[in-house]
C-alpha cells in the first residue's frame, strides 16, 4: 500500500511540473516583435511580422487586407501573403522619410 502511495506522489509531483512548465511556456512572438527594428524593416513583411509590430492578431491583418486596409500581394502558388512596408507605415502613421537616418 505505501509503493502505491509513493507512485501517486511521484505522478503528482511530475504533473505539477509539467503544469508549471507550460504556464512558462512562451510562444516567442513577445521576443519577435521586439526584433523587429521599425527603421531596418525589410521591403515586403509577412503576415505574423505585421501582426507583431502592430500587436494585433494575423487574423486581423488578413482581414484588414480583404477590407482594402493594408493591401497585401500575393506570391507562389500557395498565395501567400506579404505587405509593403510603406503600406504598414502608412497603417502607423508614418511615412519611409520619417525614418530617422543611421
Amino acid at each position: 500500500m505505501t509503493d502505491q502511495s509513493s507512485d501517486q506522489t511521484i505522478n503528482q509531483d511530475s504533473l505539477s511540473d509539467t503544469m508549471s512548465k507550460s504556464d512558462q511556456k512562451k510562444t516567442g512572438r513577445a521576443t519577435d516583435a521586439a526584433d523587429l527594428d521599425i527603421n531596418n524593416l525589410p521591403d515586403l513583411l509577412t503576415v505574423r511580422e505585421v501582426a507583431d509590430l502592430l500587436r494585433v492578431s494575423p487574423l486581423t491583418i488578413k482581414r484588414w487586407g480583404k477590407r482594402g486596409k493594408l493591401p497585401a500581394i500575393r506570391i507562389n502558388s500557395r498565395g501567400d501573403r506579404r505587405y509593403k512596408k510603406e503600406a504598414v507605415l502608412w497603417l502607423l502613421g508614418m511615412s519611409p522619410d520619417d525614418q530617422p537616418a543611421e
